[in-house]
């Protein structure tokens, strides 16, 4: 089936996908080797989006956005191929939260100073953002890969007759 120019390479689309599956993929090694060394969550999202899940009266205290830290004191981590839910504590009541990867606006991991922010997304938009299980599993010899390894953009490159001289 042929697409129309705008519908065409949604490289935007493409983009927000890819990153949200980072926010899967870190999700996850957490789910399956817990927290290590400082790392630490900062996730903020809509509370507001479908299939947010919350207990009223935090959707009444935080109408539009909330941001929830997963650090010292978080339980029975879940991670599926579009959402993840979570146990933490608000004032000593322990409380299940279900957040689609979709409804997420900022995920932070400030031991790293590493953060992403995501565009808003159309309701429509939020059904393109499905995860496949396999998709974006970790290759267990991946883990064992030197980290940091830095490629040269250069090697992806074609070479001009200039170059090769």
């Amino acid at each position: 089936m042929a697409r129309n120019r705008e519908d065409a390479f949604r490289y935007d689309k493409m983009v927000e996908k890819a990153l949200r599956g980072v926010v899967k993929q870190a999700l996850q090694e957490v789910v399956d080797d817990g927290l290590v060394d400082d790392h630490h969550f900062y996730i903020t999202f809509f509370t507001d989006r479908p299939g947010v899940k919350l207990p009223g009266y935090l959707k009444d205290r935080y109408p539009g956005e909330m941001t929830i830290v997963l650090q010292h004191q978080f339980y029975d981590l879940e991670v599926d191929d579009d959402k993840f839910s979570v146990m933490l504590s608000f004032n000593n009541v322990p409380e299940r939260l279900t957040i689609p990867l979709s409804s997420i606006t900022i995920f932070a991991d400030p031991s790293v100073n590493f953060a992403l922010q995501f565009q808003p997304l159309s309701e429509e938009d939020d059904d393109e953002i499905h995860f496949e299980a396999e998709e974006l599993e970790l290759d267990k010899d991946d883990k064992q890969k030197k980290k940091g390894e830095v490629i040269s953009l250069d090697s992806f490159r074609k070479k001009t007759d200039k170059d090769k001289t």
